[in-house]
């Protein structure tokens, strides 16, 4: 049964053109192509990146942040109670009223007790601006390396200029070695995402970023073995021209650089909307849909990879959507946050400031600051995704009377 179903799915007719075999695809002549097998490296790869993200956070980026005056709010711990923690794991963080006088009964203490540790439960389990700072420091470097190791990939090579190209000689085209480390670079570093994305900080549209991650993964695997490489290489360097600027712009953000944050993202902005929303489309989604049928027959690859394009694509509008929905608050000055922002978080903020003020006046006074950058910051932030095919995310809090992004 194994045998039949591994049979199946590598049957010819399946990836590649017609009249075309795997047998084709055989190193000879001087030619070296992309291989399944290869692809296993990826899953060492991908720890790998983990190690040394580990690494590059607790030596680099943590000293970095610290230089830069990013300092941690210390949240107000929440007294221990073996009732209401159980409630908290285990059933909501945001009980009901009902619940709560339940709860008060059980626990011995006032509902306006019991209302103050879910508060700072909550709270407890809030990202930091630290750990924020810390990511976008590791994606910036590797999406920063991945672009300038992209561009000097493909800048001599034909089809980065002609589209056409892409298809010369297909699918007999010999893999070069710089479009090897390219493609098991950026996929280990997907899969390193994906491996951490239950530790990162998490967000509203945190099921778009795994569907991302994990199109962005098939797509690169197919692309792989089906000698689809070409494209593929033009398709990461595309994705990672906007994270750049998205990851630098976020790092400037939680140091409080407010102009130079502004600005990034205005760059981001417009980049993102050309790479993603015309280059992307216009340009390489042409080129798998339009040049490979005046070559050979369509067969079930050629549509399989274009839906995937087409998925990231519908992505690409999401993110979009919401990015112009914060230029265009910008522009009115009335931006008051990421449009990716869990509203859940904005409100338990507000709640936990109003009861941390009850306690104290000099808490009160000083509860909507954070050690560095404001409330906004303190519920903004992903992962990530995604890279080479990383979302937008959380750019500039405005101060009360400026414009900022």
């Amino acid at each position: 049964m194994f045998n039949v179903m591994y049979d199946w799915f590598w049957w010819d007719r399946i990836w590649l053109p017609v009249n075309l075999t795997w047998a084709d695809l055989e190193d000879k002549e001087g030619r070296v192509y992309a291989k399944a097998s290869h692809l296993y490296v990826t899953v060492p790869y991908a720890f790998a990146f983990l190690l040394i993200r580990f690494l590059f956070e607790s030596w680099i980026a943590t000293p970095l942040a610290a230089s830069a005056g990013i300092k941690q709010r210390i949240h107000l711990k929440a007294d221990s109670n073996p009732i209401l923690e159980l409630y908290y794991t285990a059933q909501c963080r945001r009980p009901a009223q009902a619940d709560i006088d339940g709860l008060s009964k059980k626990s011995s203490l006032s509902v306006r007790q019991v209302e103050r540790w879910f508060r700072k439960r909550r709270s407890q389990d809030r990202p930091g601006v630290v750990k924020k700072f810390r990511e976008a420091s590791w994606r910036f470097i590797f999406y920063l390396l991945a672009f300038i190791g992209g561009i000097a990939a493909l800048y001599d090579k034909e089809w980065f200029y002609d589209m056409q190209e892409v298809w010369t000689d297909f699918p007999k085209q010999s893999m070069l070695e710089s479009q090897y480390w390219y493609y098991i670079l950026e996929m280990s570093f997907y899969g390193s995402l994906l491996f951490s994305v239950a530790f990162d900080v998490k967000r509203k549209d945190f099921q778009e970023q795994i569907i991302h991650h994990l199109a962005t993964l098939v797509l690169l695997s197919f692309s792989w073995c089906v000698n689809y490489i070409r494209i593929g290489t033009l398709v990461m360097l595309v994705h990672d021209a906007s994270d750049v600027l998205l990851e630098s712009a976020k790092l400037f953000n939680y140091a409080k650089w407010e102009k130079t944050c502004n600005t990034l993202f205005v760059l981001f902005a417009i980049v993102f909307l050309v790479t993603r929303l015309i280059i992307f489309p216009f340009w390489l989604i042409h080129c798998t849909w339009v040049y490979p049928v005046q070559r050979y027959p369509a067969f079930f690859g050629y549509y399989f990879f274009n839906v995937m394009l087409v998925v990231l694509l519908c992505l690409h509008i999401f993110w979009a959507y919401l990015i112009l929905c914060m230029i265009r608050k910008f522009v009115f000055g009335t931006l008051t946050g990421d449009e990716r922002s869990d509203n859940e978080e904005e409100e338990e903020e507000e709640e936990e400031n109003e009861s941390e003020s009850s306690l104290t006046e000099d808490e009160g006074k000083g509860q909507h600051k954070l050690g560095n950058g404001l409330a906004f910051d303190e519920k903004e932030e992903q992962n990530g995704c995604l890279g080479c095919l990383s979302p937008p995310e959380h750019i500039c809090q405005p101060k009360t009377e400026s414009r900022s992004v």
